[in-house]
């Protein structure tokens, strides 16, 4: 399970990480109650989110290009470094009491900016520092680690806005970037391994899209990954929603249903971590199983039943990510990495600006339970369509039967079913 971690520049990567994804949970959670509280306005929450994955969707293929040209650790230097910055500037705005909303989306839209090059060139890196056979368990324990920084972030910062207020997780976000920083430098160069970077020239946006759109193993979990993330990933719009005005539970109950998706989220990436392959099946299911889930917490009138619900959430999302991210990083040419991993986080985390504002009208308009159903059916669609798609060109049909008297549904060989036939 944890067999990437004994690499000695990937363990130093992975530490870093842990800290700065603590502090980027709690300027999360910071970020969304303090646009609530200078608003009242879930449509606000969503819209700040939505600047924040704006610059993902506008620019999210060029960041690809240049991530492919450029060396990774002193590209991660710089992102780093920039979204600290951010983040100490935030806080020092809240903390004097000069903080106005149009200042939070300035920032959300400045994370946004250094997230463009930032994701592409840590997913990448990660296949520099580990190799091809431990790029799975390595993948798996990037997300373990950023879900388990959700178990500690939200928490800690509940504890900061409810004690002394929504600056000092700002502060604390902005002086975490200290670690991945010194993780990168203190890293040994020799034992990075050497991708021969794309050289600059015209037509290589295009040449990545035609080379994910000629591999079906490649486009149908990006299809389906983009529909996720637009319409089912929301929570910060959702979960403030049912924190403030379903249940009344304050910041308190918010940072709660965030911990304990986190906890289902942690185990989901575990146990991808214990697989030895990215199994598309297994994506289908996850993402199947993550809409029902989200109609169903949508329904649940108890605020202990739902907050219980966002355990298998959170482990079902998870596999979803990681699945998808794996099966396309192993299938892809190492030179084309960049440009395909910044077009799988461009429509999951790009497609964000333009659902965040519709599912944040929604659930102003007609309730929060509402906004949260309509995600989780077009989630469920999503996982069935491309299911079928990816079973047709697997050459396998949908078959119906009966076995001992129950109904049973599975995909069989289209060859198996012209022999039974005939």
């Amino acid at each position: 399970m944890f067999s990437s971690l004994k690499i000695r520049n990937y363990r130093l990567f992975f530490t870093g990480q842990v800290v700065s994804n603590t502090g980027t949970w709690m300027q999360r959670i910071a970020q969304d109650w303090l646009v609530l509280s200078l608003t009242g306005s879930s449509a606000a929450v969503g819209f700040t989110t939505a600047l924040q994955f704006l610059p993902m969707l506008l620019f999210g293929l060029y960041g690809g290009v240049l991530v492919d040209r450029l060396p990774k650790r002193p590209t991660l230097l710089a992102t780093q470094s920039a979204m600290g910055l951010t983040g100490i500037a935030l806080a020092f705005l809240t903390l004097s009491g000069h903080v106005q909303v149009w200042h939070v989306y300035v920032a959300a839209f400045a994370v946004g900016l250094a997230t463009v090059i930032d994701n592409p060139a840590r997913q990448s890196f990660v296949a520099e520092m580990v190799g091809p056979d431990q790029l799975q368990n390595a993948v798996s324990l990037n997300s373990a680690n950023f879900q388990s920084a959700r178990l500690i972030g939200p928490a800690v910062a509940g504890l900061l806005i409810t004690g002394v207020g929504t600056g000092w997780a700002f502060l604390l976000n902005g002086l975490s970037f200290v670690a991945p920083i010194a993780g990168l430098l203190m890293m040994r160069s020799s034992e990075i391994n050497h991708v021969e970077r794309a050289p600059r020239g015209k037509g290589q946006l295009r040449e990545g899209l035609r080379y994910v759109a000629g591999r079906p193993e490649l486009i149908w979990p990006i299809v389906l990954v983009g529909f996720i993330g637009t319409f089912g990933f929301n929570f910060p719009v959702w979960l403030s929603a049912y924190a403030d005005d379903v249940f009344h539970g304050g910041a308190g109950a918010y940072s709660l249903f965030n911990t304990l998706m986190a906890v289902g989220s942690v185990a989901g990436a575990l146990l991808a971590a214990r697989r030895g392959t990215a199994r598309l099946r297994v994506l289908i299911a996850a993402a199947l199983a993550f809409g029902i889930l989200e109609i169903v917490a949508a329904l649940v009138p108890s605020y202990w039943l739902f907050a219980l619900l966002m355990v298998p959430i959170g482990m079902a999302g998870l596999t979803v990510n990681v699945t998808a991210n794996t099966a396309v990083q192993m299938g892809t040419d190492p030179a084309m990495r960049g440009r395909v991993m910044a077009l799988f986080m461009m429509v999951f985390m790009g497609g964000t600006p333009l659902g965040a504002p519709v599912v944040g009208w929604i659930t102003d308009a007609y309730g929060p339970r509402v906004g949260f159903a309509a995600g989780g059916v077009v989630s469920a669609l999503a996982a069935a369509t491309v299911g079928l798609a990816l079973a047709r060109v697997g050459g396998l049909r949908l078959s119906f039967g009966w076995n001992h008297g129950h109904p049973k549904v599975s995909f069989v060989p289209r060859e198996r079913e012209l022999a039974t036939a005939a």
